[in-house]
């Protein structure tokens, strides 16, 4: 029964980072694969987590502390200004597109490694801002996500339509910056895609993709407790896991529907 209870202390916080995460992620990423931009998204986090990386590095050398706001606002600044790029270059042919993306996203990694190389924890760091630290967590840390996740969703509902593409980069782009603090850049891609992918084509996505993701973060918490495994990695191939249980249960309904419109391209 101890034992228990002190799962149930650790993993209920990382649960509710979980659900905070979906709680924005589902819906933006839906509008990720609509927009046609779907690895806008991991190099958006790829430049937050760079400017996570600076701002503690600079803080931690003049200061020798972390301070949480002053890492925040750098982060944003260094996600918008990566959003605006790709904002920018929205309207040139589809690969060049790609191939900027791809730039910033390398150019970004590297970076992060470049102002790590001289911290002699620098592994432990970038294992941290890359996987996240879920499990870890503890309540007071997310007052500050759910009350800035809060105002996040109350603007996207009401006013999606009227969120054009000039808005929605930054937009996003504050989104992915605080989730990535949270539980670091693998979850934050795959929070986003797989549970909309998964509901691409289907009726109430937004029902379907919150329970997926739910459920993977769910039975991959309990997974990486269990068996001591690295609880972002983990949640990470839950989500795949249900995803795939889920699209075989439906049928292939996304490979149909995208043969369909192929056909229909012709």
């Amino acid at each position: 029964m101890g034992y228990l209870q002190i799962h149930a202390e650790i993993l209920w916080p990382a649960l509710l980072a979980g659900l905070l995460v979906l709680s924005t992620h589902v819906p933006l990423g839906r509008e990720v694969l609509l927009r046609g931009i779907i690895f806008l998204d991991l190099a958006i986090a790829q430049t937050a987590a760079f400017g996570v990386m600076l701002a503690n590095t600079l803080w931690v050398n003049r200061h020798g502390d972390h301070h949480h706001f002053s890492t925040t606002i750098i982060a944003v600044v260094a996600a918008i200004a990566g959003s605006v790029i790709l904002y920018t270059i929205r309207k040139l042919e589809v690969r060049v597109q790609e191939a900027f993306i791809g730039i910033l996203f390398v150019l970004m990694a590297t970076g992060i490694i470049l102002i790590l190389s001289a911290d002699p924890h620098g592994g432990e760091r970038l294992k941290e801002i890359l996987a996240g630290q879920i499990l870890w967590l503890q309540a007071s840390d997310l007052l500050q996500l759910f009350f800035v996740y809060v105002v996040i969703l109350i603007l996207w509902f009401l006013s999606q339509e009227k969120i054009g593409e000039w808005l929605f980069y930054p937009f996003f782009a504050v989104t992915i910056t605080l989730s990535t603090q949270v539980v670091g850049v693998y979850l934050v891609f795959a929070s986003l895609i797989i549970p909309s992918f998964c509901t691409l084509y289907q009726k109430k996505p937004l029902i379907k993709s919150y329970l997926i993701g739910i459920t993977g973060y769910m039975i991959g918490l309990i997974v990486s407790a269990s068996l001591n495994l690295p609880a972002g990695a983990t949640i990470v191939w839950c989500l795949a896991a249900i995803g795939c249980l889920y699209f075989l249960f439906t049928g292939g309904l996304i490979m149909r529907k995208a043969n369909t419109n192929k056909r229909k391209e012709h």
